[in-house]
């Protein structure tokens, strides 16, 4: 299940990715787009590739609440053997066997839910968007164990459709049946057997420990430094959600480690990606987002807070990972969860 706003540019991209990890099934919600997302989607559904339902404002809660309670009556929802909530920037990239959701099952036998830890790709000084996949454009990351920011333990939870839950969530399913309480099996990206409260609780995973050895989520939240202001000027699908700012882009530009895991799939994408783009109407559309995103940049460079904003980004260095015991102390101060390392 995805919710888009203004990012036709790498839809494709994306749809040609998931597919290839071996997704079957995509539920598309859409609002208030004006680079053709809306035009892309309802191609991609009568080539019968997605489904498609418009999200149209207002929303109280933000555009993403409203499409997950929208969600949850959807007969393509309840039909699903798996489920998982995407964003755009998000890929789940599985590190075993041949790299599939069939492989991750196969290696996790029993495991009715699997919370995929954000692994956040940083900018790593890339200042112009160019129409070429983020996962061959950013292989810079943040370390494997890395102990702050907290939100970079984030995960996004693949989940058995049993049942178990009555709701979808962001980050989790909400509405834990209380007839099936106790009898799920939460296990990490590693392989690790969660402890129960992750059946009814918590949204990230425990701090100061590797949890990508099979699985991970590649987050590529910032992209290049243009792409980043035009997805701030697009604004958050979470009402409840800090805008995007200078205090988002240090907290999640890591440049600590190489990580190509993006590229394992790379022949497969390509060939999932080469078959949407033989559609003369969706690479005619995907062709107009390209441009769309470079002249609404430009737009937003006539202002000067944007042109100030574009600036601080070009100024500042990539994030310097904290150690455990500089760590320790923020986490002490805040008491958001147990530190372990």
């Amino acid at each position: 299940m995805l919710t888009v706003r203004n990012e036709a540019a790498f839809l494709l991209d994306w749809l040609a990715h998931h597919r290839a990890v071996g997704f079957t099934d995509f539920l598309v919600f859409s609002n208030d787009c004006d680079d053709g997302t809306d035009a892309m989607l309802d191609r991609l559904q009568a080539l019968g590739l997605i489904v498609h339902v418009p999200n149209p404002g207002p929303h109280p809660q933000g555009p993403q609440w409203a499409a997950l309670k929208h969600a949850d009556k959807h007969p393509l929802r309840a039909a699903a053997d798996w489920v998982m909530v995407l964003d755009i920037d998000e890929y789940v990239t599985v590190r075993v066997g041949d790299h599939t959701l069939a492989a991750l099952f196969a290696a996790l036998p029993g495991a009715t839910a699997i919370p995929l830890t954000w692994r956040l790709f940083g900018n790593a000084g890339v200042v112009g968007y160019a129409d070429q996949p983020v996962t061959a454009q950013f292989t810079l990351a943040a370390p494997r164990i890395l102990y702050w920011p907290w939100r970079a333990s984030l995960f996004k939870t693949l989940f058995r459709n049993d049942g178990t839950y009555r709701k979808l969530g962001v980050h989790r399913p909400r509405g834990l049946d209380p007839a099936r309480a106790g009898m799920g099996c939460w296990m990490d990206g590693s392989g690790r057997k969660l402890p129960e409260i992750f059946e009814s609780q918590r949204i990230f995973s425990p701090f100061g420990r590797d949890n990508y050895a099979l699985a991970q989520l590649n987050h590529y939240a910032l992209g290049a430094m243009e792409s980043y202001v035009v997805k701030c000027d697009r604004g958050r699908a979470n009402r409840e959600a800090a805008p995007f700012d200078m205090a988002y882009w240090v907290e999640r530009n890591f440049s600590a480690e190489a990580d190509d895991s993006g590229a394992a799939l790379a022949p497969a994408t390509r060939a999932e990606r080469a078959t949407l783009a033989a559609d003369a109407t969706l690479a005619n559309l995907h062709d107009a987002a390209v441009r769309w995103r470079r002249a609404r940049f430009a737009a937003l460079m006539a202002d000067e807070p944007w042109r100030a904003l574009f600036g601080r980004l070009m100024m500042t260095p990539p994030t310097r990972p904290l150690t455990a015991q500089e760590a320790a102390i923020l986490i002490g101060y805040g008491n958001h969860a147990k530190f372990d390392p």
